[in-house]
């Protein structure tokens, strides 16, 4: 995946379960040296191009709860079984492809269990889940920061009225509001960095990160 021979994805979503992942339903039955996987994934990021899949699975059927679910890697090439349906059509992001995944008797070897037991899938997800979302709030913050830098050189350049709308008290105001908003966010997520460096950041702090950094 470094040098760029395979490209990664990681198969959560379900047509019937998206943010509830505890109701995943693909399952990976154990058989001698093998799990058999069945089922559906949809939504997955690169899932067209994907030579290896993270892939969120039901081992244990009885199990409760959370301890039902583990963690398979999967290698797609020339797998028997596997298929990539239609990309998805989004109304962002066209050029990364988003694809349904389907699993009709799998196989895939006992050691491609990602850690060191069954029924650990959902802790290793949500344990991912900090850093993230910490991502996905520090790309919010970027991405707010370069429409202050846009908007300001904008209104110095664009004249109304015969003066730049720089000059004019109200577009001060509302660029001074979003200099500021994005600031705050700034030293919100560096902190949140830190945090996450030093192994103190959690799962609340991280989501309110990406809940109010988006925003």
């Amino acid at each position: 995946m470094a040098c760029g021979e395979l490209v990664g994805a990681v198969g959560l979503t379900e047509p019937n379960s998206g943010s509830d992942l505890q109701g995943i339903k693909t399952t990976a039955r154990r058989d001698g040296g093998h799990y058999v996987i069945n089922g559906s994934k949809t939504f997955i990021t690169n899932g067209w191009q994907a030579g290896l899949i993270c892939l969120a699975v039901r081992t244990d059927p009885k199990a409760p709860g959370p301890k039902a679910l583990s963690l398979l890697v999967l290698e797609t090439k020339d797998q028997p079984g596997y298929r990539v349906g239609r990309p998805l059509q989004k109304i962002g992001r066209h050029a990364q492809d988003t694809c349904e995944l389907f699993f009709d008797g799998v196989r895939v070897p006992v050691g491609n269990l990602l850690g060191p037991s069954e029924g650990r899938g959902l802790f290793q997800m949500m344990d991912q889940f900090r850093y993230e979302r910490l991502s996905i709030g520090l790309s919010a913050v970027g991405a707010a920061e370069r429409a202050v830098e846009i908007t300001a050189g904008y209104v110095k350049e664009r004249k109304a009225f015969g003066k730049p709308l720089l000059d004019l008290q109200n577009t001060r105001f509302k660029l001074a509001k979003c200099k500021t908003e994005t600031h705050i966010g700034r030293i919100f997520v560096d902190n949140c960095i830190q945090q996450f460096i030093d192994g103190r950041l959690d799962s609340v702090t991280a989501a309110m990160a990406k809940y109010w950094l988006t925003d």
